[in-house]
């Protein structure tokens, strides 16, 4: 049983050639998830009260706002990538179009509601 060919092993690509982009993208997203969630669990612990008004007051603010929305996004898509990879290892081949189906909408109708969520306090809607 071979590796592929030797090409193939030099320059790192699966059958599919885009492992490295998606382990790459797994990589990029789990630093930026560390930095951001850093951030959250730092300004979540100074502020002085945690009460609605207090964090609905806080997010309202730009500089909040745009973190918690890059949060969300990267968050969002290292979950894709992930369960991507479980699908792909351990479906069957007549559910795994499905399954990855089921999850580009989940993850883009989930991501897309926390999104609105952020923005609708950013932008100063009544809660």
């Amino acid at each position: 049983m071979g590796t592929g060919t030797e090409l193939g092993r030099v320059r790192g690509l699966g059958s599919a050639h885009h492992g490295r982009l998606h382990w790459w993208h797994q990589k990029l997203t789990a630093g930026s998830n560390l930095l951001l969630m850093a951030w959250l669990m730092i300004s979540i612990a100074r502020m002085p009260s945690h009460d609605f008004g207090s964090i609905h007051a806080w997010l309202a603010s730009a500089w909040v706002a745009v973190p918690m929305i890059l949060l969300v996004a990267s968050v969002f898509y290292h979950f894709r990538l992930g369960l991507q990879v479980v699908i792909e290892d351990y479906a069957h081949a007549e559910n795994r179009v499905v399954l990855i189906v089921l999850l580009n909408l989940f993850v883009a109708v989930t991501a897309g509601t926390a999104i609105f969520s952020i923005l609708k306090i950013a932008f100063g809607a009544a809660a």
